[in-house]
């Protein structure tokens, strides 16, 4: 492979290549940090995936960065297991979002993915562990059905004060769940909110992004509309477990109210700037055009009750297709601009984070 020149700024919603000069494959990703003080970019990979095809996703890739614009590729940090079809971690189980937690005591890296398994009628959720984030990861727990829910997208966070567990799932198709670790975070202790109930998609929230700021915690999620880019919305609250105050769409600029036709998968807070925060988001549809994205109208009817859930996903038609070519989603990853206490993000065409102190 060869290089390339170097970037010096991040282009949301364009094609986002690695130092190689290859397409970086880190689907509904997070970051974190190494001991050392470099960015570790991870999330599903995607370079295998065909649309139509049953594979679903190539395992848990990895990129390293000190800037947050360049990445290198280090690879398949957890491959995909191609001889048991019965493994959580075959192409055709529909693995997806992982999120990976470092046990403060230990040292050891926890990873929990969503499992939506074959065909996509069921979602559990499988738990691994490793001694380095690059693995080799390990199972030790398959098949999970936290709280005896289906879990389906989720964030975790630890509280860095006690190093307490947090486990924000959406409980599928129905509301969203916040649930207490166990103390070696593979588990939960059974302890749990709920929050934001709703009869059925579009209005069940789901993509739980979670981010803590000035002792107030907040969580963006994502209605439920497929791979058809939605308005997000943020809540507000004093505690992990509420109760949560619903503050409206951070993206107020964006008039197609699609969330600049993206889905956000975390929040990462930058430990080395004063107040900056990155909301980190996948443009999975690229191919639909910004009119084709466009569905206000359809959203208003059907948010405010003046359309029935099934006249709705009639509505939408190819657009939700499941089988779109997701090998070629794009990443648009926004600062978060706070307005007093309300998270708002704002499109830029390019930006960096040495802009900020």
């Amino acid at each position: 492979m060869t290089s390339r020149t170097l970037n010096s700024v991040i282009r949301p919603g364009e094609v986002w290549l690695d130092t190689s000069g290859q397409r970086i494959h880190a689907h509904g990703g997070s970051l974190t940090t190494t001991d050392d003080g470099r960015f570790v970019w991870y999330g599903e990979n995607k370079e295998r995936t065909v649309a139509g095809s049953a594979i679903w996703h190539w395992g848990v890739r990895a990129y390293v960065s000190d800037d947050l614009v360049n990445w290198e590729d280090r690879g398949l940090i957890i491959p995909p297991v191609l001889d048991d079809l019965s493994s959580p971690l075959h192409p055709e189980q529909m693995m997806d979002r992982p999120h990976i937690l470092r046990d403060p005591v230990s040292g050891r890296y926890v990873c929990w993915l969503k499992v939506m398994g074959q065909g996509g009628m069921t979602q559990t959720s499988t738990v691994l562990v490793a001694d380095d984030i690059f693995g080799p990861y390990r199972i030790v727990r398959t098949g999970l059905r936290p709280l005896n829910m289906s879990a389906g997208d989720f964030d975790l966070v630890i509280d860095p004060s006690d190093g307490k567990g947090y486990y924000f799932f959406e409980r599928v198709h129905s509301e969203l769940i916040c649930a207490d670790l166990s103390a070696d975070y593979t588990d939960v202790t059974g302890y749990y909110s709920t929050h934001f109930p709703h009869p059925h998609p579009p209005l069940v929230r789901e993509a739980p992004a979670y981010f803590r700021r000035k002792g107030l915690h907040y969580l963006i999620t994502s209605g439920t509309s497929g791979y058809l880019p939605n308005p997000s919305e943020v809540a507000v609250a004093q505690t992990y477990h509420g109760p949560w105050t619903m503050l409206g769409d951070p993206h107020p600029g964006d008039e197609t109210r699609t969330s600049f036709r993206s889905q956000i998968s975390s929040v990462f807070k930058h430990p080395g700037k004063k107040d900056l925060y990155i909301a980190l988001a996948d443009r999975w549809r690229p191919d639909l055009t910004p009119e084709q994205s466009d569905r206000r109208e359809l959203y208003t009817a059907r948010f405010s009750g003046a359309m029935e859930h099934e006249a709705f996903v009639e509505a939408l038609g190819p657009a939700l297709d499941t089988a779109a070519d997701t090998s070629l989603a794009d990443y648009v990853w926004l600062p978060i601009r706070f307005d007093g206490p309300v998270p708002v993000i704002e499109w830029r065409d390019e930006w960096s984070p040495a802009e900020f102190d």
